[in-house]
This record gives C-alpha cells, sequence and structure tokens, in this order.
C-alpha cells in the first residue's frame, strides 16, 4: 500500500479496477520515464534542458496527469526559495506560481514540509489549502499529486502533478508517481551538483585571466614609472576608484593601449 497523505475528510478513491493490459501500460510508461532519467547525462547541456526532460518523463510516469513539473529549494534559502524549474505546461507554470509567489500554500510545500506524497482529488474543496485550492479549481484542474526529492536526508524539491479531473491520482498513482521520484531526486541532484562545479570553474578561470591581465598592466606602469609593483598596482586603485570602473577592467584598457602603441611602432 502506498503511503501518502490524502485530502481530509474526502474518500480515498479506490485503486482502478485495471485490466492486465492496462497495468502493462502503466508499467511501461513508468519504465519508460525511468530509463529517460537513468540516462540523463549533464554534458554541456544546461541545467534548465535537464530539468523540463524530467518534468516530460513524469508526466508519462504518472497515470492520470495532464501536467507536471519540477520545483526546486536553494539551499541556502530552504523553504523561502522554492521556484519551479521546469513544467509541462504554462498553465502548470501558472499554478505553482500561485503556491510559491502569491500564497505560499499547496501540495508542493506541504510535500516538502512533511516529506510525504501529498494528494489532493477536489482542489476546490481541500481545507489544508483554502485560498490555493479555490484559486486553482477556477483554473480548471481539480487534482494534485506532490512527490518530495529526497536525497539523503535532504529534501531538494518536489515534482507536481495536475489533472483536470476530481480523484484522478488513486494509489495506484501515488505508487508508481513515488517509484519515479526516487531516482529522479538523484539525477536532479547530480545536475545540480554538475550545474555548480561548472559555474566555479568559471568564475575561478574569470580570476585567473583578471589576475594574469592585472600583473600585465603592472610591469607596463612599472616600466614607464620605474616604480616597485605595489605602487603601480596602487595607481590602477587610484584610477578605478576614480574612474569608478573595476580594476581588471582598468588594467585591460592599458594592455590594450600598450599593444596598440607596439603595433603602431612596428607599423
Amino acid at each position: 500500500m502506498a503511503d501518502f497523505d490524502a485530502q481530509p475528510g474526502r474518500k480515498v478513491p479506490p485503486s482502478p479496477d485495471l485490466s492486465p493490459t492496462q497495468r502493462e501500460a502503466d508499467e511501461a510508461e513508468l519504465h519508460a520515464g525511468l530509463r529517460g532519467v537513468a540516462g540523463i547525462v549533464a554534458g554541456a547541456r544546461a541545467v534548465i534542458d535537464l530539468l523540463r526532460d524530467v518534468a516530460e518523463f513524469a508526466a508519462q510516469a504518472i497515470p492520470g496527469a495532464d501536467g507536471a513539473s519540477i520545483a526546486l529549494i536553494d539551499p541556502q534559502n530552504d523553504m523561502s526559495s522554492i521556484q519551479t524549474w521546469a513544467a509541462t505546461a504554462v498553465l502548470v507554470q501558472e499554478i505553482d506560481a500561485v503556491q510559491y509567489r502569491e500564497l505560499n500554500e499547496g501540495p508542493c510545500i506541504t510535500c516538502m514540509q512533511t516529506r510525504r506524497p501529498t494528494v489532493s482529488g477536489s482542489l476546490g474543496s481541500d481545507s489544508r489549502w483554502p485560498h490555493f485550492g479555490g484559486r486553482v479549481a477556477r483554473m480548471r484542474m481539480h487534482s494534485a499529486l506532490a512527490l518530495p526529492l529526497i536525497v539523503g536526508d535532504q529534501v531538494i524539491g518536489s515534482i507536481n502533478a495536475y489533472a483536470k479531473n476530481r480523484d484522478a491520482f488513486a494509489e495506484h498513482a501515488v505508487q508508481l508517481g513515488s517509484q519515479f521520484a526516487r531516482p529522479a531526486a538523484i539525477s536532479v541532484y547530480n545536475a545540480q551538483l554538475l550545474a555548480t562545479a561548472h559555474e566555479r570553474t568559471v568564475r575561478l578561470q574569470r580570476a585567473l585571466d583578471s589576475r594574469a591581465v592585472i600583473d600585465q598592466a603592472i610591469g607596463i606602469v612599472r616600466s614607464r614609472s620605474g616604480g616597485t609593483a605595489e605602487e603601480a598596482f596602487q595607481r590602477l586603485t587610484q584610477i578605478s576608484q576614480t574612474e569608478n570602473i573595476k580594476l581588471h577592467a582598468v588594467a585591460e584598457r592599458l594592455v590594450e593601449e600598450a599593444v596598440r602603441r607596439a603595433c603602431a611602432r612596428r607599423g
């Protein structure tokens, strides 16, 4: 039996009496989604592209879903920084925006707080989110399934599935969705790590490039003034402060000017 938080006061819909053919089809959709998630390799692709793939695979793997999204938490800001990174439809993006940007309530937030799947079969009458539920019902989405993305002890985000029909997500859907969410969390987490490592590498390379240009500019100033390296650096710093431009920009301008003069002399 799937373990999840159902809508209070609403009878959980029984798992559909699926034919062997339908069960095989649902299992095939789940396995297709799992294979897709397992095959995700960051490489040179942006994280946002990877997350779009995960959202598409989720919509495929969860029976009854009309759309899905991936929401992530900024580890530096915890629950106050939930943001939808990918969605299979504009309407899904809008529904998530109501949760995080306007009302700060909804199934995604609840599932992250409880660390358990959260299901609603009639959002308009769900007492857990009195403001969110009515808004989304008027947008003609009536069912929701939110699945926490957990790596180790850390909640990194959630998968949010929505459906136009009421009681769209029975235990069968929760079970398949939960099976999908576990490996999906690892893929999303690894993609974030790779993106962070790439960003740090780029920043370090920029810093090294800036340092090299500044050192060249110091050499040019010293050759003109005969002063020490410290005096040359102070001169560059003074120009930077006076003209209100970054130090490496001052250095780049000085080096480019020296190159132009050298080329002119050779010509």
